[in-house]
């Protein structure tokens, strides 16, 4: 069928993707993007100091002004253990965003390797043990630095990688009420919200999940100066397979070449106003701050948030 004369190639091939995200989840489009009351901004961040029980974590949580954490403990930790943090988290209202497995599960050297997918299914078990939303990493890197861009990272080859290394780790761990995400990086897939829906059609697993950090798909002025509608399109393809956000902020400077820094929310250009809001209408999903240095930058990027969410009539958990 011949598309509307008004309707551009671009926008068809974006109508497809979502349509092709909704599917995997049985979502229709009319009903992930229906205008539904905003829910409250469950906002967290890590906890400083000397925590040494689940009670003490809850306190210095609540002092926060959090209602979501990172997970407490390690994949070491024994049942008795884990149970006693998922159950005060519970009791308080806390949700257990995320269990972190940063580690490059596609590097060259084997023995690196082989410790990464250990990582990711050692702490893929963990968030299905302590009930987190989701356990996070990258897919990795094929250059010499574990996080770091090559010019192998951003091929079929690589993507195809992906799909594989993704599916053994989800497929032995077999996780039921915790999902498997990657985090977004500008130089490895996925590296847009398109890509994301295409590892999502191809790694077809039910537990397979999105993390969402937007300002790591900020890489280039285009997107900067446009992040607003670039967080849009994320949640408009993505939305209903997002589990755990990343709030940090984006600042781009006048050197000769684009660079681009990662610097305290409210220093930099991040739409905030369109972040929180799409937030907000798509459900009990934690927003998480992070790579800031000390206790006192985190409590200025919570107010930041706070203020923005304040300003637009949102409220928090």
């Amino acid at each position: 069928m011949t598309p509307p004369s008004d309707m551009s190639r671009r926008d068809l091939i974006k109508g497809t993707l979502a349509g092709a995200a909704m599917t995997l989840t049985g979502v229709s489009l009319q009903q992930a993007t229906a205008q539904t009351a905003p829910y409250p901004i469950r906002l967290g961040g890590p906890v400083f100091g000397s925590v040494n029980d689940p009670d003490q974590w809850i306190a210095a949580l609540k002092q926060l002004g959090y209602s979501a954490a990172y997970c407490p403990v390690g994949p070491e930790a024994g049942d008795d253990t884990v149970k006693a943090y998922a159950r005060a988290a519970a009791r308080a209202n806390i949700v257990i965003a995320e269990v972190g497995a940063w580690s490059n599960p596609l590097s060259s050297d084997d023995q690196e390797r082989q410790a990464a997918l250990t990582k990711c299914r050692e702490g893929l078990a963990l968030a299905d043990r302590i009930g987190a939303r989701c356990c996070v990493n990258i897919s990795g890197s094929r250059g010499p630095q574990w996080a770091g861009p090559s010019e192998k990272n951003l091929t079929d080859e690589t993507f195809d990688m992906i799909v594989a290394t993704t599916r053994a780790i989800l497929d032995e761990v077999k996780p039921t009420r915790t999902f498997f995400t990657l985090e977004a990086m500008p130089w490895a897939y996925p590296d847009s919200p398109e890509s994301y829906v295409r590892l999502l059609k191809a790694i077809d697993r039910k537990q397979f999940a999105v993390h969402l950090d937007p300002t790591n798909l900020v890489c280039s002025p285009q997107r900067y100066y446009n992040n607003g509608q670039l967080i849009q399109e994320c949640f408009r393809l993505l939305g209903p397979h997002i589990k755990s956000c990343h709030a940090k902020d984006v600042l781009l400077s006048t050197e000769a070449l684009t660079h681009l820094s990662e610097v305290r929310i409210g220093l930099g250009r991040l739409d905030y106003a369109v972040f929180l809001k799409a937030l907000s209408r798509l459900g009990d999903v934690p927003l998480m701050l992070e790579h800031l240095p000390n206790a006192q930058e985190y409590q200025l990027a919570a107010q930041q948030v706070r203020s923005v969410a304040h300003s637009i009539g949102l409220t928090f958990a």
